[in-house]
């Protein structure tokens, strides 16, 4: 047997915030808190190297002493916990507008998973396999600020979903009010027929206008820091480079992954 001791690149802020949370969520729903097999601060950080480094279930598990079975239940609970902090659309925008934001850029992602045969929807087809980009995945729409820092993430739908249908059932609805306040959102061409305030560059013509052509290169160029918010979480969380979990929990994991990188960043 070989032992040794490793680092885990997480901020000791980010562990006493987390193991304070999951300490509160002990002391309100548990009948005996003292009585767990493993202290708070232990699930914090079984929690955090498995966002961290994807670290797989049965080796957090024997690390933490524990079951195979409590460390998935451990690992869904302090995933709860930290979701439970992300902020809602509807405070983002408000903070937007409190600080006067010009803009707000809206993009989807695809949030790959392991998972081959998910829920089919009415045609038959695989419902989580994303035509688009070629694998099984969950659709999620992100919300950056001006400087592409994300600050909001949506529910998960299945991979087969268009980004404009998802947008339409969970974002849409919000940033059309924004938008009559004054704050506009930035999307690419997959937004098409969006609606007012939603801004898109247009599909042209070889012969378009030179002016049709400069505004779809100014939005372009305003847009793409919203490139850098997907970037930013998946890379800095590599369990979402392939969730291995139940897909429909992609909604929780992609919410605390962001509660997570804002604390990291220190704003929480």
């Amino acid at each position: 047997m070989i032992t040794y001791r490793a680092s885990l690149d997480v901020p000791a802020h980010t562990l006493r915030v987390v193991t304070r949370w999951i300490g509160a969520h002990r002391r309100a729903h548990d009948v005996r808190p003292k009585q767990r097999v493993a202290t708070a601060r232990t699930q914090a950080i079984l929690v955090l190297r498995w966002f961290k480094d994807a670290t797989r279930i049965r080796q957090l598990a024997i690390d933490a002493g524990i079951s195979l079975a409590t460390g998935y239940r451990y690992l869904h609970e302090a995933i709860d916990v930290i979701a439970a902090h992300a902020p809602s659309l509807h405070e983002v925008l408000a903070i937007a507008k409190q600080e006067d934001w010009p803009f707000v850029c809206l993009d989807g992602t695809l949030v790959p998973i392991a998972q081959l045969h998910g829920p089919r929807n009415p045609t038959g087809a695989d419902s989580w396999y994303s035509g688009k980009h070629h694998r099984h995945g969950g659709n999620v729409q992100v919300v950056c600020d001006p400087t592409g820092y994300p600050v909001w993430v949506s529910p998960v739908c299945p991979g087969s979903t268009h980004d404009i249908t998802a947008a339409r059932t969970h974002v849409l609805p919000a940033l059309y009010p924004a938008a009559a306040a004054g704050i506009v959102t930035l999307t690419d061409k997959g937004y098409q027929g969006a609606g007012i305030g939603i801004w898109h560059p247009h599909r042209l013509r070889a012969d378009a206008h030179v002016d049709d052509v400069t505004r779809n290169k100014l939005l372009t160029s305003l847009r793409a820091v919203a490139e850098r918010g997907n970037a930013l979480i998946k890379n800095t969380w590599r369990a979402l480079r392939l969730i291995t979990l139940d897909p429909a929990r992609i909604t929780e994991i992609t919410a605390a992954a962001l509660v997570l990188l804002h604390l990291q960043r220190g704003s929480r």
